[in-house]
């Protein structure tokens, strides 16, 4: 495991305190309290209807709390924040889309302003920079639908990258990529939240392929949580403690595995399935 990328005197770039979030009469968290540092790697699990996805559309200021605050820098958390990247889960364009890989990238650079963007020497240089961060300079002009669903991905982080955000949102990003690409996509992520000190929230239902880089967790279930490093969290103790049931954590050749939870016997790997949402 790679030390935190963090230090206990750096400010939070997010900061909860008591949030709660309730969304057609049911309170999917509470009292929740977290900091997000500068250059740290919080990867946020838990069950389908849990909340994680919520998390981050409270983060985008899109879904208002119930209670409680939430900070950027110090700032009420507000929609349309440039400070904040987001990253979605892998949707293949369609088939015959126009649009090329810079014209991707180039929406995060446009993303600010009205109306078509105009041609220019320093939007060009930006659009390349960002390129060359992500490593997909050599298919910036192919059209998108051509790409891989990994190629596709290093595009969106190009584009989230594109407003120097001090916070990387990710949704799923992993979802639907083979092992391959999800280890070049959370390698990517890794890399330029260490050279750029921004703070990530990851969403995933599979902790293994970020497991190695992640610097503490945030596991929710049935409107509790825990936050921790992996080894204080991903604990049958733990987790059973916190869904109120038995739950098994093994851990093998690398892997973690949870089996036993409410919702459905599953796994933090290619068998987690989480088809129920929690009472």
């Amino acid at each position: 495991m790679p030390a935190p990328a963090t230090t206990p005197t750096t400010a939070p770039v997010l900061s909860l305190r008591g949030a709660q979030l309730t969304l057609g009469g049911r309170t999917l968290w509470r009292d929740l309290d977290l900091d997000v540092a500068p250059g740290e790697f919080i990867a946020v699990l838990g069950a389908n209807g849990s909340g994680k996805t919520s998390l981050l559309k409270t983060v985008l200021g899109q879904h208002p709390l119930s209670a409680g605050t939430a900070t950027l820098l110090g700032e009420p958390v507000h929609h349309g924040d440039r400070r904040i990247g987001y990253v979605p889960q892998q949707r293949l364009a369609d088939e015959g889309a126009p649009m090329r890989g810079r014209d991707l990238v180039g929406l995060g650079v446009d993303g600010h302003r009205w109306g078509i963007a105009l041609p220019s020497r320093a939007r060009r240089a930006r659009i390349d920079e960002l390129l060359d961060a992500v490593g997909a300079r050599h298919y910036a002009n192919a059209p998108i639908s051509s790409l891989s669903g990994g190629e596709q991905q290093r595009l969106r982080i190009g584009q989230a990258l594109a407003g120097d955000p001090a916070l990387l949102l990710c949704d799923e990003p992993l979802l639907s990529l083979d092992l391959k690409a999800q280890g070049v996509v959370s390698r990517l992520i890794d890399e330029n939240r260490r050279a750029r000190g921004f703070g990530v929230l990851f969403v995933t239902h599979d902790i293994n392929p970020i497991l190695e880089v992640v610097d503490r967790v945030l596991y929710l279930a049935g409107r509790r949580f825990r936050i921790g490093t992996p080894d204080e969290v991903l604990r049958s103790d733990v987790l059973s403690e916190l869904y109120q049931s038995p739950v098994d954590v093994i851990r093998a050749r690398g892997r973690v595995v949870i089996v036993g939870t409410p919702d459905q016997s599953h796994a933090h790997g290619h068998e987690h399935d989480h088809s129920k949402d929690l009472p």
